[in-house]
């Protein structure tokens, strides 16, 4: 068993040697070209591939030779554009091989490919993951994987005192609770939505919703930082609502509702004139 550089300089050593294209199978471009457009052929099977049913509009679905790949030393790869629609940039790709020199080539594979240009589907993503916050809706059910890290069994003991405290009243009711990190995940969006320290109207309030008398403070850990605004005029009311938050129904806002106009103490009024009228003299 020999090493990949054996053989080789110094320089060269490990290093993986390039394929070298067979001449016969790269001048195999006729070949590979009638076996494309045999596969490319509209058919009539009604459960076959879209693409053999698809109606290319009576033009030639197999396009000009773009190139072609060694796959060894007795196969290679030829690729030609795709004309249907739909497929754009996309290539037929048909391997031809040979035993050997002087043999007949033969067809191994025509698939349709995508390019390097073309437009695929994105990747395939679970429906669990496709989910987002405000799709579901009523009658709608979404259920949690048992392994969600964002809880852990009611049984197990938590770190916070208000969990632990409605553990003892229910006689573990609950099979799972928050986990530090369902926590802690539940903290950082809130604290970065639209009712945390860095939402506009939180810039712009006069104070925060910690000094605020319709701010109910949440129970355990959560306290410290969250709440729940109990303003029906607030526009968070009925949210959770960070400390830091704020906005322009504070309950101890005040609003300057004295005159923009200076008013004098005497005013004298100097737009009118008054006057009497001169009784004429007799003579």
């Amino acid at each position: 068993m020999t090493s990949p550089g054996a053989g080789a300089p110094s320089e060269d050593a490990g290093q993986p040697v390039a394929e070298l294209l067979n001449p016969e199978l790269a001048a195999a471009v006729d070949v590979a070209r009638a076996a494309a457009e045999e596969e490319a052929r509209p058919g009539d099977d009604p459960i076959g591939s879209p693409v053999l049913t698809l109606d290319a509009d009576g033009g030639d679905p197999v396009g000009a030779h773009v190139g072609v790949e060694p796959e060894g030393p007795h196969a290679a790869t030829h690729y030609f554009e795709s004309n249907y629609p739909g497929y754009v940039g996309w290539r037929w790709a048909v391997t031809v091989a040979s035993p050997g020199p002087g043999e007949p080539v033969t067809v191994s594979e025509v698939v349709l490919l995508p390019g390097p240009n073309a437009l695929t589907a994105p990747e395939w993503v679970p429906w669990s993951k496709r989910v987002q916050p405000g799709d579901l809706g009523t009658g709608d059910l979404l259920p949690t994987s048992p392994d969600d890290p964002r809880l852990v069994p009611g049984y197990l003991a938590s770190d916070d005192p208000a969990v632990e405290e409605v553990a003892r009243e229910v006689g573990l009711g609950r099979k799972r609770v928050l986990s530090p990190e369902g926590r802690r995940e539940a903290a950082e969006r809130w604290h970065n939505g639209d009712f945390g320290p860095r939402a506009e109207m939180a810039r712009m309030a006069p104070a925060t919703c910690g000094t605020c008398g319709f701010f109910l403070k949440l129970a355990g850990s959560m306290g410290a930082a969250f709440g729940v605004c109990a303003n029906e005029f607030a526009p968070a009311d009925g949210r959770v609502v960070s400390v830091e938050f704020g906005c322009g129904a504070h309950s101890e806002v005040e609003v300057d509702t004295s005159s923009t106009v200076p008013v004098a103490e005497v005013v004298y009024d100097d737009a009118t004139l008054d006057y009497e009228p001169r009784t004429p003299e007799r003579g």
